[in-house]
């Protein structure tokens, strides 16, 4: 099992998903968004998590029209909802009654920023998701953010690890915090050169 809270997003393919399951990760990300790279079918979702026990599906949506959301979820037996716009929280809450995922782009905010978004949103989601779409690493001053809100907020990393050494110093210095980390393609159908996610997931191993 893994000793630390870890999420896989864009998840596309069953042999991600098994090894990912079988390693201890809590929980496994779909993107229902058509207009996605990472897009996944209702028919490719139910087929993939047919092989799947004991791990959260969680459907990740960059949507902001709260109705197309609803409507796409009808067809995704998931267990959460991960969405970008924190204005969607109060209403889906309402309406879902399922756990919500807020993901924070890292690209768009100064780390000093992000304490007062947790501070607001906190009470809505289980758990922030802090990525990045263009490589942001980290620095010394999201060491330091990461540091003073560890242990007050429920937050996945995942951004900066770049290998799994990155990963054990992170976790050493940060012990409550969460690691999320990004599925890629099948070389064909059935075979996957897992790569760093592997080492990376070894590494948070129990020993």
């Amino acid at each position: 099992m893994l000793t630390k809270t870890v999420k896989i997003s864009n998840v596309t393919n069953l042999s991600d998903a098994r090894y990912c399951a079988g390693m201890g990760v809590e929980m496994l990300g779909f993107s229902i968004d058509e207009d996605s790279p990472h897009y996944i079918s209702p028919k490719k979702f139910e087929d993939i998590c047919s092989w799947l026990a004991g791990v959260t599906l969680v459907a990740e949506t960059a949507k902001t029209d709260p109705d197309s959301i609803l409507s796409a979820l009808a067809d995704y037996p998931v267990h959460a909802v991960q969405v970008n716009d924190p204005g969607l929280l109060n209403y889906l809450r309402a309406e879902l009654a399922l756990p919500l995922l807020l993901r924070i782009s890292v690209d768009l905010y100064d780390p000093g920023e992000i304490n007062p978004i947790l501070s607001r949103y906190e009470g809505e989601v289980t758990h922030f998701l802090l990525e990045s779409d263009n490589e942001a690493e980290l620095s010394e001053a999201w060491m330091q953010v990461l540091t003073e809100i560890e242990a007050e907020y429920p937050v996945l990393v995942g951004f900066g690890l770049d290998n799994e050494f990155t990963v054990s110093a992170l976790t050493e210095l940060l012990p409550n915090i969460g690691i999320a980390l990004r599925g890629s393609d099948e070389i064909r159908p059935g075979y996957k050169d897992f790569g760093s996610m592997m080492d990376i997931l070894e590494a948070l191993e129990e020993q």
